[in-house]
């Protein structure tokens, strides 16, 4: 049999996937816990042993992602903020990135202070249109240099000076490397470039920097960060249907969102953004998670009006329990009715603060109606009873308070099988399997 092991190493578990290069069909799949406290490949053996131990799957390429150790924590560094600083928000966001800072405008000492408490492992350098303003991405750089920088930038502003500070930084030992301008006119966002560098200096600097493993092997075999990796299955899937469509994942510490919208009349004119319509988008909610970030799915609940008083008192003290015990697992009917409630919250949320823009830095939103397949994603779903998982598409389905058009016609699916990471892992290598495994699974 003709098959590839498809494995990501995620902050808590290590799921790995085997499946059928011809067919595109899933042949067997098991996950491990995640060894992060000795080294994460006594956790990815052993998610991959079992989930090969009945098949003849020794000379099986592997395709890996991770997220282990935090994901890609990105800074973006921009000319203003209203247009280069949030073109290079949105395209880090594309590229699987935890954005973690956004600066605008002449970095200052203060600035700089900023940049470094925010601890990223790249930085994403922007500024000025093609032809345009030079000033302040050259005054940027030159500061970079200056102060001895040494996590790994990515270049991706007016291409006038592109090769000239790029020489600069190189010559004071930052570690640097060029990508296209992330917005070359106002109104083109263009994301390809800048994200296939991020992707680059991922795997090159960010992976064996972790410390994750004690030797290469890991760093040899990681590809992509699992939100880089999904988005890419997401878009393969999006291609396949040739429609809008919309995932919500809900994860311990995050809930991220990607909606994938058909360019139309909406990307001309005179309301379009200045900082380009990015239609392949993906946004994290670093507040709202299952178990890390559980009492941030309460606040933020109860600030959009979602909670009584009497269900967010007994809800915060359940939350309380599962941020102090990330492990926790639900021992019953109670723990996880609250489970689904905590994850029907978070994805509301998510959903809501997605589609009206604030958290892509889009004006007008992202116009969601014609979105006709919405995809549940996290361990939450997939462990969940078919009944609670409808249940919790069901609630972002039904939001009509959330102040944002709903999808008029969505069909409601859930990744049970885990494969929107799989798929995004083997697009470029066998773009005909992971369409048919995507849709196997997904497109039901």
């Amino acid at each position: 049999m003709n098959v590839a092991v498809c494995a990501d190493v995620g902050s808590t578990y290590t799921k790995a996937a085997v499946v059928d290069l011809d067919g595109g069909a899933l042949v067997a799949a098991a996950s491990a816990p995640t060894t992060v406290g000795t080294d994460v490949l006594h956790g990815l053996d052993a998610a991959v042993g079992a989930a090969t131990a009945r098949l003849d799957a020794a000379d099986a390429p592997w395709y890996v992602c991770s997220s282990a150790g935090g994901g890609l924590r990105l800074a973006v560094i921009g000319y203003e903020p209203l247009v280069t600083a949030q073109a290079g928000r949105r395209v880090g966001l594309s590229a699987g990135a935890n954005v973690v800072h956004v600066a605008a405008g002449r970095l200052a000492a203060a600035d700089l202070t900023a940049l470094r408490a925010a601890r990223p492992d790249v930085v994403l350098l922007v500024g000025g249109t093609d032809g345009g303003d030079a000033d302040t991405l050259t005054h940027n750089a030159t500061r970079l240099a200056r102060a001895r920088w040494r996590v790994p930038v990515v270049l991706a502003g007016n291409a006038d000076v592109r090769d000239d500070l790029r020489a600069l930084l190189a010559a004071a030992k930052v570690p640097v490397t060029v990508a296209d301008n992330v917005l070359p006119r106002i109104g083109v966002l263009a994301p390809a470039s800048a994200r296939a560098a991020i992707r680059e200096v991922f795997l090159r600097h960010v992976i064996g920097g972790k410390r994750l493993s004690r030797g290469t092997r890991f760093a040899r075999l990681v590809r992509a960060a699992t939100p880089d990796a999904v988005l890419t299955g997401v878009e393969v899937l999006a291609d396949a249907l040739g429609g809008d469509l919309a995932v919500v994942d809900v994860g311990g510490a995050t809930t991220d969102v990607y909606s994938m919208l058909t360019p139309d009349e909406r990307d001309s004119g005179p309301g379009r953004e200045v900082a380009g319509s990015l239609w392949r988008a993906r946004t994290v909610e670093g507040d709202l998670g299952m178990r890390w970030s559980a009492p941030g799915v309460v606040r933020a609940a109860a600030e959009e009006r979602l909670l009584a008083p009497a269900e967010q008192d007994d809800l915060a003290a359940a939350a309380a329990v599962r941020a102090a015990e990330p492990g926790f697992l639900p021992a019953g009917d109670t723990d996880r009715a609250v489970d689904a409630r905590i994850a029907a919250l978070a994805a509301t949320v998510a959903l809501r603060r997605h589609a009206r823009g604030a958290a892509t830095g889009e004006r007008a939103g992202r116009d969601l109606r014609d979105v006709r397949l919405l995809v549940g994603s996290g361990g939450v779903l997939r462990h969940a009873t078919p009944t609670d998982a409808a249940g919790v598409l069901g609630a972002v389905l039904g939001d009509h308070a959330g102040g944002w058009p709903l999808p008029r016609a969505a069909r409601p699916v859930v990744d049970v099988d885990y494969v929107l990471a799989a798929g995004g892992l083997l697009a470029a290598d066998h773009p005909a399997a992971a369409r048919a495994l995507l849709r196997r699974h997904l497109d039901r």
